[in-house]
């Protein structure tokens, strides 16, 4: 018999986990003979959380993972699907997720990583919702990084941003219509494609053992800045024309937390004041594609999200990669 079509979407649970170690922004300018307060006023990061040597991205991922399923309150049995964002795996192969999947006890998920950089949160949002609608089943959607391994400790265009953490949702159907993913702009550029690299992680060039290996770069930041902004700002007019919503309507806005001038500048354009704008930078810097549902569950104890709200979640990263999505809780 043919599965009746799901109304709606709900995130039925929420997690986060940040490693215990903090990294001030004061230890890394100290570190690079910077003056004091360079990082904050450059970038409105003053701390940061840098995982453990013991720690892998599983490790972190776990630990939000289980937070969400225990918040979800869901049979392990109903996940059907497992999706890890990740730029930063355990290893290039196997995947990272099914060993996740396995970990968490998850008996009837399939599990596969995504690698969409800064954005890969966004994107397996919007894959799980169609998921989701399609079979009925719930889906564990986790993004986590440990970016402070591939930074250059010498390079400040990395060493004051990058960070490791980890996000996680339990995306469950819901009977109400036109609740979960009403909108969304998926976006790519590739004529930007070496402006953020890790480049000798892959087939296109293999440098290990040399000096610097596996380290990421950054290139041309006023331009990786000015193209991140007017990616994620014309996405969401489109993920909200697509809606049927004006951006007055928008109760929270997330956007991916690149640095606080990303934030401000995407928000600036969109005309959403900070009252709206959701944000962990500061005390936690960028872990690429586990910035936003880090930010979205760390915060939802004071942000008190109601049934009705309207969540715009915006992103862009190395590819280029990026886009935005309209979710009504």
């Amino acid at each position: 018999m043919a599965k009746a079509p799901v109304a709606g979407t709900r995130i039925a649970g929420f997690g986060h986990y940040a490693p215990d170690e903090v990294m001030t922004s004061a230890q890394i300018e100290r570190g690079l003979g910077l003056a004091e307060g360079w990082i904050v006023g450059r970038t409105g990061i003053r701390a940061r959380r840098v995982a453990a040597p013991h720690e892998a991205v599983s490790d972190l991922a776990f630990a939000a993972a289980e937070m969400a399923l225990a918040d979800a309150g869901l049979p392990k049995a109903a996940i059907g699907l497992t999706l890890l964002a990740t730029s930063t795996p355990d290893h290039l192969l196997p995947p990272t997720a099914p060993l996740l999947a396995h970990r968490l006890g998850l008996p009837a998920s399939g599990a596969v990583d995504l690698t969409g950089a800064c954005a890969g949160f966004l994107y397996a949002l919007v894959l799980a919702d169609g998921f989701v609608r399609t079979t009925g089943r719930a889906v564990l959607v986790v993004a986590a990084n440990i970016l402070s391994r591939r930074v250059d400790p010498a390079d400040p265009s990395t060493a004051a941003l990058f960070a490791d953490a980890a996000g996680a949702v339990v995306l469950a159907p819901s009977p109400r219509e036109g609740a979960g993913v009403v909108g969304s702009c998926l976006a790519s550029d590739g004529s930007g494609y070496d402006l953020i690299q890790i480049p000798d992680s892959g087939s296109r060039l293999s440098t290990s053992g040399q000096a610097g290996a596996g380290r990421m770069v950054m290139r041309e930041g006023r331009t990786v800045f000015s193209r991140a902004v007017g990616m994620m700002a014309a996405s969401c007019r489109t993920a909200l024309e697509e809606a049927g919503l004006t951006l007055d309507e928008v109760t929270h806005f997330l956007p991916h937390q690149a640095n606080a001038r990303i934030i401000t500048a995407v928000a600036e354009r969109l005309a959403i004041g900070p009252e709206r704008t959701l944000s962990s930078v500061a005390d936690y810097g960028n872990s690429s594609a586990a910035t936003v549902p880090f930010t979205l569950s760390a915060l939802r104890a004071t942000r008190a999200y109601r049934e009705g709200d309207v969540l715009l979640i915006a992103a862009a990263g190395a590819g280029l990669t990026g886009g935005a999505a309209v979710f009504r809780f």
